[in-house]
């Protein structure tokens, strides 16, 4: 059996995953952050984006809105935004979130908010991105 470590999800809305895993890869703010087990200590921020992480050789995903994720003595938690496993998500609705998202975007009025627009559209990305490998 391969080395493991812990990983832990906390949204708002309270315990997301707690699971034994292999491996991690997180959205970091400058890139993906990959950790192992026994990771030296440390504090990130994260993006929005898809974790992936693996438990007995397969690689699951959830969608993550942003958050902190602290590394320390061999586990991993992560204070997300907003978190979201790939089981649970309704690729319809990314979809059509997308969509609506898009559209502001590409038309813009003065009643638009882009950022939250920006902020909408890169979410429903990464919930179809994760939500796709559900096999």
């Amino acid at each position: 059996m391969a080395s493991t470590f812990g990983l832990r999800i906390v949204s708002p809305n309270g315990d997301v995953l707690k699971e034994d895993v292999e491996f991690v890869v997180l959205p970091g703010g400058a890139g993906e952050l990959g950790i192992l087990p026994n990771h030296a200590p440390l504090i990130a921020g994260l993006d929005i984006g898809v974790v992936r992480y693996t438990i007995n050789g397969t690689v699951k995903r959830l969608a993550l809105a942003g958050g902190f994720v602290e590394v320390a003595d061999n586990s991993a938690t992560i204070l997300a935004d907003t978190a979201e496993l790939s089981e649970n998500i309704d690729l319809q609705r990314a979809l059509a979130a997308k969509e609506r998202a898009a559209k502001r975007l590409t038309s813009p009025t003065s009643e638009v908010d882009v950022k939250r627009a920006e902020y909408a559209l890169r979410k429903a990305v990464a919930r179809i991105s994760a939500s796709e490998d559900k096999k």
